[in-house]
């Protein structure tokens, strides 16, 4: 039942991470800045610069928005390219990664024995981990981009600086949820199989456990034999004494016989 809680969790958490990424690639503002609102006019002018993975706007007071999208992949920016590239990475193995660990849980009556549920979550768990990271790091390197822009020193004042925007912090959160439902995942696989792998093997106890059952069905064997009335009245001790020689470990000697 504990396994099972646990196992819930993750698939939760690690999919509210995946719908947070998701999201973000489709929101805007991933960087924004604000200029002017200045001058003392009666009517005050200021405008919105903004961008996010597809496109490059602008916003004034008056809500209109004039943008510039991205025609040709070969006219983007490259870290933008590979934030691109990252999160698609992520996505894709997010995608297998839900399928494996919906298979492999122990509440789903799918997927075949425990042992292959086992072995089929933990590839899932793993799926998940690494798209988590696959997203994290398009995340920091989209924000290690705008910080360094923003806190370079001034060569030009047309340099525009930006700030992060809410998509940045929104997907930060959901790649630390992935990374989490992954960990939930995988502890309820890895100490069972840790515990398979580390249990001492002892062939000289079976192998000894196994002569003391053979020599016990011997000697029972042996007794029963013995125990058994002869239909021949006219056979003698001595045969009983050479059968019961027969079937003990140690042969009777001859000077016992006569004892």
């Amino acid at each position: 039942m504990k396994k099972s809680l646990i196992q819930v969790f993750g698939f939760l958490i690690s999919t509210l991470g995946w719908m947070f990424v998701s999201c973000t690639i489709a929101m805007d503002n991933w960087r924004t800045t604000y200029v002017g609102g200045k001058g003392g006019n009666w009517m005050i002018k200021a405008l919105w610069y903004w961008s996010n993975l597809w496109k490059d706007c602008i916003t004034d007071t008056t809500s209109v928005i004039n943008c510039r999208g991205y025609d040709v992949m070969w006219e983007v920016t490259p870290y933008v390219q590979g934030v691109r590239g990252l999160l698609m990475i992520g996505m894709s193995l997010g995608f297998v990664s839900a399928i494996l660990c919906f298979i492999g849980m122990d509440c789903t009556y799918i997927g075949g024995s425990v042992k292959i549920k086992d072995k089929v979550l933990l590839s899932g768990a793993v799926f998940h981990f690494v798209g988590g990271l696959s997203a994290l790091a398009a995340y920091c390197l989209y924000t290690n981009r705008v910080a360094s822009s923003a806190f370079a020193p001034a060569v030009d004042r047309s340099i525009i600086r930006y700030g992060i925007g809410t998509p940045i912090f929104l997907g930060l959160v959901g790649s630390f949820l992935i990374i989490l439902g992954s960990i939930l995942y995988a502890v309820t696989v890895i100490p069972k199989r840790m515990m398979n792998a580390f249990t001492p093997k002892t062939p000289t106890a079976s192998k000894s456990h196994g002569q003391r059952t053979a020599r016990k069905t011997l000697y029972s064997s042996a007794y029963y034999a013995v125990s058994r009335p002869s239909r021949d009245p006219s056979q003698s001790s001595s045969s009983h004494i050479s059968w019961i020689s027969h079937f003990t470990e140690d042969k009777i000697s001859a000077r016992d016989t006569f004892v």
